[in-house]
């Protein structure tokens, strides 16, 4: 049995694999982490939406949870500061 023919198995996988190296570093989180500044300028984006989101979620939680707490009247010391609170968000808008 020749050598070449026992070989050319081999050459083709060494060659499908270039092929899936070079698609693997043309995807765009392969480029952007080749890229120091890119790199940064997409975690500083990134951030900037986490922290974002963040403030806008826990802003929206604390309002419904405030205005559920403002309905309680049966248990008086979380029913009247429910209530101050309430009045204080009134005051400042």
């Amino acid at each position: 049995m020749p050598a070449e023919t026992s070989t050319n198995p081999l050459h083709a996988e060494i060659a499908a694999l270039r092929g899936e190296l070079a698609t693997l570093n043309e995807h765009r989180f392969v480029r952007v982490h080749n890229s120091l500044p890119r790199l940064i300028a997409f975690q500083f984006l990134r951030g900037l939406a986490l922290g974002l989101g963040t403030v806008v979620g826990a802003t929206i939680l604390v309002s419904l949870l405030g205005f559920a707490l403002a309905q309680i009247d049966f248990v008086p010391i979380i029913g009247e500061w429910a209530a101050e609170i309430a009045r204080q968000i009134q005051i400042e808008q």
